[in-house]
């Protein structure tokens, strides 16, 4: 879907598929070593009940004490992306804004449902921060994401929720946020901001992206509104059994342990990239850092040809060819990455 030259449906996916299935990953944002074997081993045991129709409900009232909420504000989805398509689709509403750059597919989901798109382009000039002033007043669907997929930002929970007010659906796309230590900025669970409703994703962190689970936290109305326009049964029992176990205490410590070392190791790459004269977006607190670097498409080329893939940035509303975003791995990883990026970086 290509929108004033910005394609909203790649992803970075698509750089390690067919001839990119060998190459070391760096563009997709799923935690490398993932899923852990407890988690598959629970999800294999699962399958000896796929005889029988999907019961969401252990698992909606697990997510709903994870965050403190009654199962009236949850609703299970087919990973944070089915959650996009169901808000587009239910929601009555007349002008829709989106704040980029961010993840394209809500405004990709927006349009294919027929909205006129509105967009709030973050500056770099301002380190990508969100002012909410930008968002026009008669917006009544703001859509961000926290931490912001590609730039990494973290948004002050205070200046997401100047956006909200009466009549406003504001969407916060958190499916980053269980990579952040402590989850600083989360507004899961919150039930004072009026028209809020939250995305939550367990592919990234847990390297489910193929089982396809997130969820929805938002007012009881909301959730009934989207749960009408779902399909009947539409997450599968092992996605279920898998939710049921990711938001479980000793999952909650396994991830928090997780982001930390994420931190660590992010910390690492940027003082990697920095020491080679490339400009970091930040400060970064994703598991991902956007990058600017001269001739950046042709630098992606040649890591490509040297074993590693990295995601373009131009496909993203507010950035242009000049943009990388690479996604956080291991010290190893990352050192054997900074040194062929040294050297193609000077390549002719």
């Amino acid at each position: 879907m290509p929108t004033d030259g910005h394609d909203l449906r790649h992803h970075g996916d698509a750089e390690v598929r067919d001839d990119g299935a060998d190459l070391v990953d760096l563009a997709v944002n799923v935690r490398a070593d993932t899923p852990p074997s407890w988690l598959r081993a629970l999800v294999a045991d699962s399958l000896t009940g796929l005889a029988a129709y999907p019961d969401g409900r252990a698992a909606r009232a697990a997510v709903a004490a994870r965050h403190g909420l009654p199962v009236e504000r949850v609703l299970l989805t087919a990973g944070a992306a089915e959650a996009f398509v169901l808000l587009a689709r239910a929601l009555k509403v007349r002008q829709p804004v989106v704040v980029h750059p961010q993840f394209t597919e809500p405004e990709a989901a927006l349009r294919d449902a027929g909205h006129s798109v509105g967009r709030v382009l973050l500056r770099e000039a301002d380190g990508f921060r969100l002012d909410p002033s930008l968002v026009p007043s008669d917006a009544d669907l703001v859509v961000i994401g926290n931490p912001t997929n590609p730039t990494s930002v973290l948004h002050p929970a205070a200046s997401i929720t100047e956006l909200a007010r009466p009549g406003r659906v504001l969407v916060v796309d958190e499916a980053f946020m269980d990579a952040v230590p402590g989850e600083r900025e989360a507004l899961a669970g919150r039930t004072d901001v009026p028209g809020l409703v939250v995305l939550r994703s367990l592919t990234k962190t847990w390297g489910l992206a193929g089982l396809r689970i997130g969820y929805v936290l938002a007012e009881p109305d909301v959730v009934r509104e989207l749960e009408r326009a779902q399909p009947l049964w539409p997450v599968s029992t092992p996605a279920l059994a898998a939710a049921e176990a990711c938001v479980s205490a000793r999952a909650l410590e396994e991830a928090e342990e997780g982001a930390r070392r994420a931190a660590a190791d992010r910390a690492h790459l940027v003082a990697g990239l920095r020491e080679l004269g490339v400009h970091v977006a930040g400060p970064a607190e994703g598991p991902f850092v956007l990058v600017r670097l001269a001739g950046a498409n042709a630098v992606r080329r040649r890591l490509r040809e040297a074993g590693y893939a990295v995601r373009r940035g131009d496909t993203f509303p507010g950035l242009d060819e000049g943009w990388l975003r690479l996604a956080v791995r291991d010290r190893e990883t990352v050192d054997g990455f900074l040194g062929v990026l040294e050297k193609v970086r000077g390549a002719p």
